[in-house]
């Protein structure tokens, strides 16, 4: 089973949801369901344009996070949260010392090269999105897309 613990939470600044998933593409496309399903739970339609930017995002992170960010049995952790008129996906993984490049460097990548592209993307459906070493065994790259239903 993917799921190891899912937990749904209100804290102070709006709904949140988190769970563990394993570092495989399996995992990586259980995040990208999860994710749009958490959405509709909230309220916003499976075919809302956020949905499809969560959903493109989720997906990037969350491959990231399984190809640059696994250690042998370590998971990913996805975290959904509502601030304001913002979703964030968080995409937390295993490998602190492996940051993504900077939004500029990101940007520059050739559109015809054969892989990171994947950034560029998250650039154009995020408002912005940056990455955080919060402890010695983790990172979590973040993004922020407007929502406005509420």
């Amino acid at each position: 089973m993917e799921s190891i613990d899912a937990q749904t939470e209100a804290p102070t600044s709006g709904p949140q949801f988190t769970i563990r998933l394993s570092a495989t593409r399996r995992g990586a496309r259980l995040a990208r369901h999860l994710a749009v399903q958490q959405l509709a739970n909230w309220g916003i339609p499976y075919d809302a344009e956020v949905s499809h930017a969560v959903a493109l995002v989720t997906a990037e992170l969350a491959a990231n996070a399984v190809t640059h960010g696994r250690l042998p049995g370590r998971d990913f952790r996805l975290s959904l949260l509502r601030i304001q008129e913002h979703v964030r996906v968080e995409v937390t993984d295993a490998r602190p010392e492996r940051l993504p490049p900077t939004a500029p460097a990101a940007e520059a990548r050739s559109l015809e090269a054969d892989s990171g592209r994947g950034l560029l993307l998250v650039s154009t459906y995020a408002e912005r999105w940056g990455c955080e070493v919060r402890d010695t065994c983790t990172k979590t790259v973040w993004a922020d897309i407007t929502c406005p239903h509420r």
